[in-house]
């Protein structure tokens, strides 16, 4: 049984659809306080909107099928050593951009001037929603992959019973050495099947974890699209497109890992690629009738990116980071736990200098 392929991919696809079409309109509300964008030029501006789109697009899209690329590179295949310096990087590329782009955004959404004083300015709901976010991506990473892998071990024997049953019918034993052989041979099937209740692990964590990034992707690329000063936006689609190329390089990393089929990686590899230009492209046309500073744009911006944070700040941690640092192979062996470390350091500070212009 081959498990957590296109249909997946599809369901996420959806409840992205609907946080796409959800957002734009719970942020009509009525605006208390003033944009920041004081040199507005909606010319130049779309310019560089339609800029970002290109270039936000190829970045992404190189920087999530590099990992893919094992198939054909020796050098990025999962069973080399270098391949835990590569997620090692960009465990720390997803690490930073939770706690140094997403979260600090969050707090600046949550507690802005804009809101009222009771409740937004008596509890710390940031942290409360990364918390719960954090909570329920533990809850359905175990769920899923109980889940999954019971469903595999019953797919298996329900197999070999099967081969076995028929086996029985025949009776001649030339026929009864021929179904014990394919008998064998399903065990043999079903032990590699079994042995994927790592792979299944990996296809839970690759799937949510990009969830977790699409929802960052549709905020910022609406906050991007809905800009009208230039100023604000050039910064941006520089910082923007480094910023998706190394989060790609992340979710590419965690894809390969997982063996999906070549179609099922396409698809969120494109997922991935395409969502932060279609929020832009969603932000241009809303742009004339969305303010940033509202106070409804202000909560469903900070609520989003507070889950999102809390989503990959759990996954660095615990799915990517822990479960490498702690591999036999990685712990016996010094050189590659340098390069490790280097490459996690390494990680972490390419997105925590891109957070100076974005």
């Amino acid at each position: 049984m081959f498990i957590l392929q296109v249909a997946p991919s599809f369901n996420m696809l959806k409840i992205i659809s609907v946080l796409i079409l959800l957002f734009p309109t719970m942020v009509f509300g009525d605006c208390t306080c003033e944009s920041e964008d004081t040199e507005h030029n909606k010319e130049a501006a779309l310019k560089y909107k339609l800029g970002s789109i290109a270039s936000i697009l190829v970045a992404g899209a190189v920087g999530v099928s590099l990992p893919l690329l094992g198939k054909k590179i020796p050098t990025l295949r999962p069973e080399n050593d270098i391949f835990f310096m590569i997620k090692a990087f960009a465990a720390g590329v997803i690490l930073a951009t939770g706690f140094i782009h997403i979260l600090p955004d969050a707090f600046d959404n949550l507690t802005s001037p804009c809101l009222k004083e009771n409740p937004w300015g008596k509890f710390p709901f940031t942290g409360f929603v990364a918390m719960l976010s954090a909570i329920g991506t533990l809850m359905v990473d175990s769920l899923a992959t109980g889940y999954y892998q019971r469903s595999n071990i019953k797919s298996n024997q329900v197999t070999v019973h099967e081969l076995e049953t028929g086996d029985h019918v025949h009776g001649h034993a030339a026929d009864h050495v021929h179904g014990h052989t394919h008998a064998t041979q399903s065990h043999a099937h079903g032990s590699e099947e079994l042995m994927s209740s790592e792979l299944i692990r990996h296809r839970v964590i690759s799937q949510v974890l990009e969830l977790g990034i699409l929802v960052h992707s549709v905020i910022i690329g609406i906050s991007l699209g809905a800009s009208q000063s230039p100023e604000t936006i050039k910064p941006l689609m520089v910082a923007l497109s480094f910023h998706q190329f190394f989060e790609g390089m992340g979710l590419g990393g965690c894809i390969s890992q997982a063996k999906f089929k070549s179609r099922s990686a396409a698809i969120m590899a494109a997922f991935f690629s395409l969502t932060t230009p279609v929020g832009i492209a969603i932000g241009i046309g809303i742009s004339t009738v969305y303010n940033e500073s509202s106070p409804t744009a202000l909560i469903v911006e900070g609520t989003f990116n507070a889950a999102a944070a809390g989503i990959l700040i759990y996954m660095a941690l615990v799915d990517l980071l822990a479960a490498d640092f702690m591999n036999p192979r990685l712990q016996s062996n010094l050189r590659i736990q340098l390069g490790a470390y280097i490459s996690l350091l390494l990680g972490t500070g390419c997105m925590s200098v891109i957070a100076k212009w974005a």
